[in-house]
């Protein structure tokens, strides 16, 4: 068992779905209905003329009167300086009503400018999309359906790091080989690169690939190139401003925008955990390898994954970038990356199957390589893992995380349960 192989297989995180619920969310019109009332009309009924003649003596030239000096005193309220003769700088005893039109029942109204946060995206955009590039691979298919060799394509994205022609992007973009019952797809026989607004097509070459860190570096001949600014992943905060650029489904330079969802969130997938930057901006098949940026157009990581489904909705992971300079600066200078070496396979023991077994819960160790790290320090298959450098460990992920913190020739101490006895032994990594 391959003890290295604990990185992200791209997209393929996208087979969680189908352990998420299948329940949907149901929006339901609440259909109340407002019952307009309206103004009743006003019926005005004569009566009958009084005989006696008070009407015509009295009650007329009264009511004459009354009405008229309404009219009067209306006129007057009605013009804004006979108003203010009459009735002075008073204000209204009531004070009810809010002073502000823009406030309504305490609810401040007021339009909230998004010119800044417009301007922030436009700026952005122009910055990193310079830097971002379309990456189509050719990858070599033996099928039992056909005879001889056919071809299958890919897309993704990928990062300019050198005005000389490096570019950062994901190994399962560049390196996805792989095999079935009914074909097999062989590593990539033709890379391909699109530089933003320019649709001529330069053909890279595969620097070094990772998969463990699912990381990789290809090179175009051409110089002059916009570099990306790279970010500091360690200082960025929820809720800040995010971009992803790239390529998706074959439409060269899109961005989506979004918050920084959450920092240093493990996800697990292909039976690995991995540590990554979680953004709602949306990232699609192909955004694979391209970048998410902050607010100053720093690239902060390497987009590489999402999670899809039914109910799910804005879970984009990005790798991020800091742990990505040592590896490429590596894989640019040694066209792999130099990693301190047990030369081991195990498997992680449950408290279930510890039990059921009669061992402790740990790292049974299934394999040694021969003339190993671990060959020479006196391992032996049976042995369980039980801890590493002092602390108690239960999985193969967290003994790698332990070792990968020491280089090539460091000595790791690690603690052991043999027949039921406990033994510790020193090892001297060696190089992978």
């Amino acid at each position: 068992m391959d003890e290295n192989k604990n990185f992200i297989e791209g997209e393929k995180v996208e087979e969680a779905s189908s352990t998420t619920s299948k329940e949907t969310n149901t929006f339901k019109t609440a259909n109340t209905k407002t019952n307009y009332k309206p103004v009743s009309e006003f019926t005005v009924k004569s009566k009958k003329e009084n005989k006696s003649g008070f009407g015509r003596t009295i009650a007329v030239p009264f009511i004459s009167g009354v009405v008229g000096s309404a009219l009067v005193i209306g006129t007057c309220f009605g013009v804004p300086s006979i108003k203010k003769a009459i009735m002075g700088n008073t204000s209204s005893s009531s004070n009810n009503t809010s002073n502000s039109s823009n406030t309504y029942t305490g609810v401040n109204t007021d339009l909230v400018s998004l010119k800044e946060y417009s301007e922030t995206g436009v700026g952005v955009a122009a910055k990193i999309l310079p830097s971002v590039v379309g990456i189509t691979v050719e990858f070599p298919v033996n099928s039992i359906f056909s005879r001889g060799t056919s071809t299958t394509t890919g897309e993704g994205s990928g990062i300019i790091i050198s005005e000389d022609g490096y570019i950062l992007t994901n190994n399962h973009i560049v390196s996805s080989s792989s095999s079935s019952s009914y074909y097999t797809v062989g590593d990539a026989s033709k890379v391909v690169v699109y530089l933003f607004n320019d649709k001529t097509p330069y053909d890279a070459t595969i620097i070094g690939t990772d998969e463990q860190t699912d990381l990789a570096v290809i090179k175009i001949e051409k110089e002059g190139l916009t570099a990306a600014e790279l970010g500091d992943s360690d200082s960025i905060q929820v809720g800040e401003f995010s971009m992803a650029a790239g390529n998706p489904l074959g439409m060269q330079s899109s961005i989506s925008s979004g918050t920084i969802s959450a920092v240093n969130r493990d996800v697990q997938t292909d039976g690995r955990t991995y540590t990554l930057i979680q953004t709602d901006a949306a990232i699609n098949a192909g955004n694979s390898g391209g970048a998410l940026v902050n607010s100053k157009g720093q690239v902060i990581g390497i987009n590489t994954l999402k999670l899809s489904g039914t109910g799910i909705e804005g879970m984009g992971f990005a790798i991020p970038i800091n742990s990505t300079k040592p590896i490429y600066e590596q894989l640019i200078e040694y066209k792999k990356v130099k990693r301190p070496y047990i030369g081991i396979g195990g498997r992680d023991l449950t408290e279930e199957l510890a039990k059921a077994n009669n061992l402790v819960v740990g790292i049974y160790i299934t394999s040694i390589e021969e003339f190993s790290a671990g060959e020479k320090a006196g391992l032996k298959i049976g042995d369980v893992i039980i801890e590493a450098d002092g602390t108690a460990i239960k999985t193969m992920n967290e003994l790698n995380e332990i070792k990968n913190k020491h280089a090539i020739g460091d000595t790791m101490k690690i603690k052991i349960n043999r027949n039921g006895s406990e033994k510790e032994v020193e090892i001297t990594l060696q190089e992978q």
